[in-house]
């Protein structure tokens, strides 16, 4: 074995580069997982009574949460932000900052999370015990496509439950918004939602309504690939699960900042 040899084979065993070729042929595999949802889901016939029942698992069973933590995230927001207006005697603004904030960022971004720690992980642990007890096995054999009827179903159903949830949860915010304004003060409802919508523009709205349909797909798509692709066994399930999440959530905060940079660019221009 010459000296370059034992150097590669040396480089090929460090943890750096077993980390990395994972990530990158993960990575690969994550791409080529979405590319075969586009394949399989123009394919007819379309399942369209199964993307209906998983819209509501994944939407209507979700808004009880989604719509807390909006109303929470509306008033405490508010309420922490009313001192340091005060401050600059910029108290009036309040209606208009806060709106501005939840509609543009905090509403999508956290109605994002919630889904991909709650629908990221159920998609993954229902396919991965799917696929720990054979039931996909046995669906391949029955002649059915279980891709196209697990998955695409359920990433269809995210891409397109995940936008409404985040429409609802800045409705909920602002309404939140509304009450903590009143907690130190008295603001009718209608001189509230005239300075919300005077501020709010089309350039605000239509940029975070956009990008949440890309936040709903990738949510969909983690938690599909892990629980298709689960390990053998109950801890196998554990791990696609928590990785779901994780994974989702991250991609989230990266095409967020994606989504921001262009926006950014187009108000430029």
């Amino acid at each position: 074995m010459s000296k370059v040899e034992g150097k590669y084979n040396e480089f090929t065993t460090l943890p750096l580069w077993n980390e990395t070729k994972k990530f990158l042929t993960e990575t690969a595999d994550i791409t080529l997982f979405g590319v075969r949802f586009f394949k399989e889901g123009l394919k007819l016939p379309l399942e369209i009574s199964e993307t209906i029942n998983q819209c509501y698992k994944i939407g209507y069973k979700s808004l009880p949460l989604v719509g807390i933590t909006a109303f929470i995230m509306g008033l405490v927001f508010t309420i922490q932000s009313r001192p340091t207006l005060q401050e600059f005697g910029a108290e009036s603004w309040l209606p208009a900052m806060v709106s501005v904030s939840i509609v543009r960022e905090i509403g999508p971004v956290i109605t994002a999370l919630i889904c991909a720690g709650k629908i990221g992980s159920s998609i993954g642990a229902e396919l991965g015990s799917m696929k720990v007890t054979e039931q996909i096995d046995a669906m391949e054999v029955s002649g059915t496509n279980p891709f196209k009827y697990l998955v695409v179903t359920r990433i269809a159903a995210t891409t397109l439950m995940v936008p409404i949830l985040s429409i609802l949860a800045n409705a909920i915010g602002i309404y939140g918004s509304y009450l903590g304004v009143n907690i130190k003060g008295v603001v009718s409802f209608q001189l509230f939602y005239s300075q919300v919508f005077e501020k709010l523009m089309f350039s605000d709205v239509i940029p975070s309504i956009t990008k949440t349909f890309f936040f709903g797909f990738a949510i969909g798509l983690i938690g599909c690939y892990k629980g298709y692709h689960s390990d053998k066994g109950t801890e196998g399930v554990g791990r696609s699960a928590n990785s779901a999440v994780v994974i989702a959530s991250l991609l989230v905060f990266i095409l967020d900042l994606i989504a921001v940079q262009i926006t950014d660019l187009f108000y430029g221009l």
